[in-house]
């Protein structure tokens, strides 16, 4: 009996752990819709995502559906009706805190409708219509813009919409709404071909309503920024605008468009710089029979090696082989910024903001040129590139502590107008923040072009504000392991400083304890100073000029070259 009763809770405990080990399921669904139908979709646990597919002559219209949860979803939570061309979709479910996530693929020019409470509703491609309804989520949707006709409304808050092009201006309603109603067309070139086939209409009606949700209208849900108010353009931002660069203009447009064309009316014409395109790994250089290349060389977590020789290098010119002359460590000097958060994330703490930042200018070369720019709602420069240690100290006594953290712009200012007069030149930048950024007229990811193109190495420094409060209070005192939790960066901040480190070729530094910001320092010094200047012998004929290729034989490692230029 007492073996019996254990084989079966042995049983029972394994039931229960293949159970728990199984991965909630998905439900799937083939839907028979037929071209111009109309699809509802109602919603109100969780996110819908919608996506047009074109439709060949030969195949019959169909659409699918997928539910999924991390609870799992059953067959009876989803249920589909259809009925003169009207199709609708509704998640029901007794458990109000579950959440189901719907994505569906539907043909090309179908009628879409869409509810929701406080899931993001997302629908992209080539529909008739779309109508999405929702209390609280994002609505976003990116549909050819030829021809579009818009009713955006809502009910509970102004307006938080951010669109591709200019939108109509805002009409306030009784009962606190708020309207933007109008029509965008873009007249596209007809084919100067009769023989081929009429293109698929691309007209689009938008009816969205929230109550308090971002409108989103062909433009990057990653794209948008972190404050929307329409505000006046700030000195960062019209820098930026100044600057020339399409990228991050194009940007600041969308943030703030009525602000934008005002500013960017008052400006004389504008020479624009190029948009990014990535890199050719394969770089042109000048005609001499000797060059220099100034090469960098890093590992696979983006770290400068140093001590490397000529057996180290191998360099071809057009696919053939180049005799190294020499490779010495480059001792040229570096055009840096130094970046400060001074917002109000670190109010009270400036005495550390100082300390801190007179130990990176004590910690540089001398040779090096420093400039040194505080940012929280807004930018200032509070000292010009110099090599006098004394003044850029003297300067850090001139500022004070408080308002939002405009990090984004910030970077982007020091990027396209602080950094402008040494494109070609050795430069980075060194930040030193918490990360977190509530007031940029720019998002995250529309840095990334600009800084590539830049050259720039960028180190960041995220330091939590709840770090900085304890060193403050006790800087002897090790920090409470109950608390150490809510001393980190963010997961965000996170994420983004180590990109941003990425994609500039510099070293990420997630500050944990205040004495490692010495030490980053000192290593991003080390860090600067490990470039090469490799001379070899060149045979480039008058008026041709050889596609030049640098590699380190090293495993694991990758050489980048800055620049070439005529051996001395």
């Amino acid at each position: 009996m007492r073996l019996a009763i254990i084989r079966s809770l042995l049983i029972t405990a394994v039931t229960l752990a293949f159970w728990l080990a199984t991965p909630a399921q998905d439900v799937t669904r083939e839907l028979k819709i037929t071209s111009g139908s109309t699809i509802e979709i109602v919603n109100r646990y969780g996110r819908v995502g919608v996506k047009a597919e074109a439709v060949a002559d030969d195949k019959t219209p169909s659409g699918k559906l997928t539910a999924s949860s991390p609870k799992g979803v059953s067959d009876g939570e989803i249920k589909i009706v259809s009925a003169g061309g009207k199709t609708t979709i509704t998640v029901t479910t007794t458990d109000t805190k579950k959440r189901i996530d719907l994505v569906l693929t539907l043909p090309e020019r179908s009628n879409i409708i869409v509810q929701t409470v406080a899931g993001a509703v997302e629908v992209n491609g080539n529909f008739a219509s779309v109508a999405a309804s929702t209390d609280t989520g994002t609505v976003a949707v990116d549909v050819p813009d030829e021809d579009i006709t818009y009713n955006l409304l809502w009910t509970e808050s102004k307006p938080r919409v951010v669109a591709n092009f200019d939108l109509s201006a805002i009409k306030e309603k009784n009962a606190g709404r708020f309207e933007i109603k109008g029509k965008e067309r873009v007249e596209s070139p007809k084919s100067k071909d009769p023989s081929l086939e009429p293109e698929i209409p691309k007209s689009v009606r938008l009816d969205l309503t929230t109550a308090r949700g971002i409108i989103l209208i062909n433009v990057p849900p990653n794209e948008v920024m972190s404050d929307l108010r329409e505000r006046p353009l700030t000195n960062a931002a019209k820098a930026i605008v100044r600057s020339g660069d399409s990228l991050l203009m194009e940007a600041i447009r969308r943030a703030a468009p009525k602000y934008y064309g005002d500013y960017a009316r008052s400006l004389p014409p504008m020479m624009f710089e190029p948009k990014f395109s990535a890199k050719s790994a394969q770089t042109e250089n000048p005609n001499a029979s000797l060059k220099t290349a100034l090469v960098r060389v890093t590992d696979l977590k983006n770290r400068s090696i140093a001590g490397l020789t000529a057996n180290d290098f191998e360099i071809t010119e057009s696919g053939t082989a180049r005799e190294i002359v020499s490779v010495e460590r480059s001792t040229a000097p570096f055009n840096l910024v130094l970046l400060l958060d001074v917002s109000g994330s670190v109010e009270n703490y400036v005495n550390f903001i100082r300390k801190a930042a007179r130990a990176f200018v004590n910690t540089v070369d001398e040779k090096d040129r420093v400039s040194i720019v505080i940012f929280n709602d807004d930018v200032k420069v509070l000292s010009k590139f110099t090599t006098d240690k004394g003044k850029l100290s003297e300067s850090l006594d001139t500022f004070d502590a408080g308002g939002g953290t405009a990090y984004y712009d910030a970077l982007a200012y020091a990027v396209s107008d602080t950094l402008r007069q040494f494109k070609g030149e050795r430069t980075a930048i060194v930040i030193l923040t918490d990360g977190d950024d509530n007031r940029s007229f720019l998002a995250f990811d529309s840095l990334a072009g600009s800084i590539q193109e830049s050259g720039a190495l960028i180190y960041p420094l995220y330091v939590p504000s709840g770090l900085i409060a304890a060193a403050a209070a006790n800087p002897n005192a090790d920090i409470d392991p109950v608390r150490r939790k809510y001393m980190s960066v963010s997961a965000k901040a996170e994420g983004e400083g180590e990109k941003l480190a990425r994609v500039s070729g510099g070293v990420y530094y997630p500050i944990k304890e205040i004495a490692e910001i010495q030490k980053a320092y000192e290593d991003i010094v080390v860090q600067l100073r490990s470039a090469y200047n490799i001379t070899f012998r060149s045979e480039t004929s008058s008026g041709n000029s050889p596609r030049l290729k640098i590699k380190s034989k090293r495993e694991n490692t990758f050489a980048t070259v800055t620049s070439v230029a005529a051996a001395p």
